[in-house]
């Protein structure tokens, strides 16, 4: 076969998957799911606050790829806003299959977890669950470039990443057995392998990580 009857085989694969899963959730949607989460069970925080704690670590990526032309740092951050897109990805289509709110404004976050309002703290300029940029880190990276943004942005995916180790550490001592604590150890695995690369890299550039 061409190149191209590959191509329009795939693509007739891909539809018929998509529209089978849309099948599948909006017949779910119609009918009661005793067998999934409750809404405030830790699957569920999980899903929730991970995917927001994602959505930031994508937005910086993005960002010190147009704010610099180190090619280890923008392979670095390709790296992390793909993978982590897709692991959000995953995460808010457990929540619509489960019939359960995106945000829950009823629940702090990372309340399942036992650490509602950072342990009585709050949030801090934005940072709403621990290891986050503030807005005012946000600003400095979006005003940063070239070596000055690289440094900055490693010392922030860094303190991101132990924050996100936490978190995939606290599903898979929380959440049932399945999927979703199988997807947060390997969060933590990948992060972990992540922050040793970015330590070094800090080196590298005559830095280390923020206190």
């Amino acid at each position: 076969m061409t190149r191209t009857h590959w191509a329009a085989i795939t693509a007739v694969v891909l539809a018929l998957l998509f529209a089978g899963a849309a099948t599948v959730t909006s017949a779910q949607r119609d009918e009661p799911r005793a067998s999934g989460p409750a809404h405030d069970s830790a699957d569920a925080g999980f899903a929730r606050d991970m995917a927001l704690h994602h959505q930031q670590a994508v937005e910086m990526s993005f960002i010190v790829r147009d704010r610099t032309s180190d090619e280890d740092v923008r392979r670095l951050a390709y790296d992390i806003a793909n993978t982590q897109a897709n692991q959000r990805g995953m995460m808010l289509g457990w929540l619509d299959l489960w019939g359960l709110p995106k945000i829950a404004a009823d629940q702090e976050p990372m309340a399942w977890m036992g650490m509602a309002g950072h342990g009585g703290s709050g949030p801090k300029d934005g940072a709403v669950m621990p290891g986050m940029a503030t807005r005012t880190q946000m600003a400095q990276l979006r005003k940063a470039s070239g070596k000055q943004a690289e440094i900055l942005y490693l010392q922030l995916m860094t303190a991101h990443h132990k924050g996100g180790v936490h978190m995939a550490q606290g599903c898979v001592e929380r959440c049932a057995p399945g999927v979703e604590r199988q997807l947060a150890q390997g969060m933590v695995d990948a992060q972990e392998s992540e922050i040793l690369l970015m330590a070094d890299m800090l080196r590298k550039r005559g830095a280390k990580p923020a206190a």
